[in-house]
């Protein structure tokens, strides 16, 4: 399957499922390719057919634009070197989750999260430790029993207790034993760090020098700016005051640029976030909702309030337009 037609079905999927999609980013380097939303359920998502071509710098940008838009980051792909992605497990690169577009359909559509997740030694489960000692008490057996019939030692059964993971192995063991559910499923959206030991947020990377002016004049008007490196903005803004998001790029107004205030404006939507782009010279005010504002009006801007209202207006203009 070709990776356009892939992106048509996880889109077409995500649709089905009841999430409003974005455009597809068209454009390089892209570390994503389309944004969805489903209620307040925001994911940003990277499809790949070999899930190895998705590298640090990717997922950093990922989790990254996660943080600042409220989103969860997600990888959909087809195999990893040449091994089919196994169904109904989470697989993690560079921090961020990754599992098969039959896992995607099973969360989304029959809203079956996935129970096993990958990690450095085989498959693990999630274990309801409380539920795990309940079950063990009421057969007023000792740590030391339940260890020797699991043939692990008791401190590893006080591990499983106190919320340490186990293997499916160990996991079937137990439920076939105590003839009970004891897993619980990987919260993909809300609880992916709690079977991931993640790092804090990747640091932002520099602004690009010919950014750094239209940063920098963000930044005094009251914005806190995160370069971006591999989106369709060169940055994500937050207005300090009210925490209004502004995705920013910048760039001279040709017909690539029109292409990314289109893309920004659609991702926009579903991430309900509002979009300007600053060029040199404009012969309109937006384009489909994105605003436009010269590199010298942008100048003239003292505070949040006027960007704020600028924007709003070039943008709304065109939708009542």
């Amino acid at each position: 399957m070709s990776r356009s037609a892939l992106v048509g079905n996880v889109t077409a999927m995500l649709e089905d499922a009841g999430f409003m999609v974005s455009d597809r980013c068209a454009i390089r380097p892209k570390s994503f390719d389309i944004a969805a939303r489903r209620g307040e359920d925001l994911i940003l998502v990277k499809i790949l057919a070999n899930i190895d071509a998705f590298n640090e710098a990717t997922g950093h940008e990922m989790r990254r634009l996660g943080t600042y838009l409220n989103a969860t980051p997600l990888v959909i792909g087809l195999r990893s070197r040449d091994e089919d992605l196994k169904p109904d497990v989470v697989y993690f690169r560079h921090g961020v989750p990754v599992f098969s577009p039959d896992t995607a359909y099973n969360l989304f559509i029959e809203e079956v999260p996935p129970l096993i997740y990958a990690a450095p030694g085989g498959l693990y489960v999630n274990i309801d430790g409380d539920l795990l000692a309940d079950e063990r008490e009421d057969r007023d057996w000792s740590l030391g029993q339940l260890a020797s019939e699991l043939g692990v030692s008791r401190r590893t059964v006080s591990k499983y207790e106190d919320g340490m993971n186990a293997s499916v192995e160990i996991a079937m063991a137990l439920e076939e034993m105590f003839d009970a559910p004891l897993t619980s499923p990987v919260d993909v959206l809300e609880g992916a760090d709690d079977v991931h030991e993640s790092e804090a947020t990747p640091a932002d990377p520099e602004a690009d020098p010919d950014d750094e002016q239209v940063v920098a004049v963000l930044t005094r008007a009251g914005y806190s700016v995160h370069p971006t490196a591999r989106s369709p903005f060169t940055a994500v803004s937050e207005d300090e005051d009210d925490s209004e998001i502004v995705l920013t790029g910048h760039s001279k107004f040709t017909k690539a640029a029109e292409k990314r205030a289109r893309i920004m404006s659609s991702i926009g939507q579903v991430t309900r976030t509002r979009s300007v782009y600053v060029v040199d010279r404009a012969k309109q005010e937006s384009v489909d909702g994105t605003a436009l504002v010269e590199r010298d009006e942008l100048e003239t801007f003292r505070n949040a309030d006027d960007l704020r209202d600028v924007i709003r207006e070039r943008s709304e203009h065109e939708e009542a337009a």
